[in-house]
């Protein structure tokens, strides 16, 4: 028998922005349904109106199993305010929420594998009464499990990982241990291996510059990260470094890694949105359920125009049919 497919949970995102109609594109292509169980999670009015904007059309269904998009129906959640295209609010920022929240209840209740989201705008979400400082950090409050986020960066011919995240940079150095180097390049190498690459080559960077020469400029590549890097080598695992972070994407891009494990946001951030911004995905790893979306924001300027890239979007999803199957299998193992 064929393996199950995984079931991944979609939602339009912001409804000022792109979101409804690069979903609603990605629905029209034949293989998307072919390739996962689709659970849409807004209402029939916002499917509609995503039609209308990508000037597509697909069939939907409330029952599953008939082997259509399943439209799980929050229209109970809507705003009753008509929402404002090409603008942050309040009403877009509830909406987008209250669909994102009702897709973690069904990953809790064990009904899908992964979540995509379309663009969100953070002003919406901060207008609509958001107090984290990112959705990351909102989606560990909503799926309350004890499971921290941390992001990934994905791009076609690379993806990468941060061993600390949203903090300031003079925080960093106090945030790098052992024990998170070990946790985050185990959750890199699972991403990667998700994404088809049995034996992935991750290379680490270092913190300072010229990988700290030899603690004239730091001590962090002596006494924390080379006896991490260390301690994976000798478990097995394809890990090299550290590298200089003025180096080390120049050996990626050549293609000597399939994976880059940084020490902070933009030391990664940086370099992965000049290799393909509009190609990218994010990943909150390190949650109950992965959550990918496109890299980049809500495009206020392209609403109307069905003139969006979907490159960025069709990733995402490739990337939750990925690690969605991978989680299946882990379920019926």
């Amino acid at each position: 028998m064929p393996d199950p497919l995984p079931r991944i949970a979609l939602t339009l995102g912001d409804p000022g922005g792109i979101g409804p109609e690069l979903v609603a594109r990605q629905l029209a292509r034949p293989d998307t349904t072919s390739r996962a169980e689709i659970y849409l999670v807004g209402d029939e009015r916002e499917l509609r109106d995503a039609q209308a904007d990508a000037g597509v059309a697909f069939d939907w269904t409330t029952d599953p199993g008939r082997g259509l998009p399943v439209l799980v129906d929050n229209g109970a959640a809507r705003p009753a305010e008509a929402f404002e295209r090409k603008a942050a609010t309040r009403e877009g920022g509830q909406w987008a929420m209250a669909n994102l929240r009702r897709a973690l209840e069904l990953s809790k209740q064990g009904t899908v594998d992964a979540i995509v989201f379309a663009p969100l705008n953070k002003a919406s979400l901060h207008l609509a009464g958001m107090t984290e400082n990112d959705e990351m950090s909102w989606f560990e409050t909503v799926l309350d499990d004890g499971t921290r986020a941390t992001e990934l960066n994905i791009l076609p011919e690379l993806t990468t990982g941060r061993v600390t995240s949203h903090c300031p940079l003079s925080e960093v150095a106090a945030g790098i241990t052992r024990e998170l180097i070990l946790e985050r390049y185990r959750l890199l190498e699972g991403v990667l291996r998700a994404r088809g690459i049995e034996h992935p080559r991750i290379g680490v960077c270092a913190l300072n510059p010229h990988a700290g020469e030899n603690g004239a400029f730091g001590r962090e590549e002596i006494d924390v990260i080379r006896p991490a890097v260390a301690e994976l080598k000798a478990a097995g695992h394809a890990a090299e470094g550290p590298f200089p972070s003025d180096t080390i994407f120049v050996l990626a891009r050549r293609g000597d890694f399939d994976g880059v494990l940084t020490m902070y946001h933009d030391q990664g951030q940086i370099a992965m949105k000049l290799m393909g911004f509009d190609r990218g995905v994010t990943m909150a790893g390190g949650l109950s359920v992965p959550v990918c979306t496109p890299a980049h924001g809500t495009a206020f300027d392209l609403v109307g125009t069905r003139s969006a890239n979907t490159g960025a979007y069709e990733h995402a999803f490739d990337a939750a049919v990925g690690v969605g199957a991978q989680a299946r299998a882990a379920a019926l193992a």
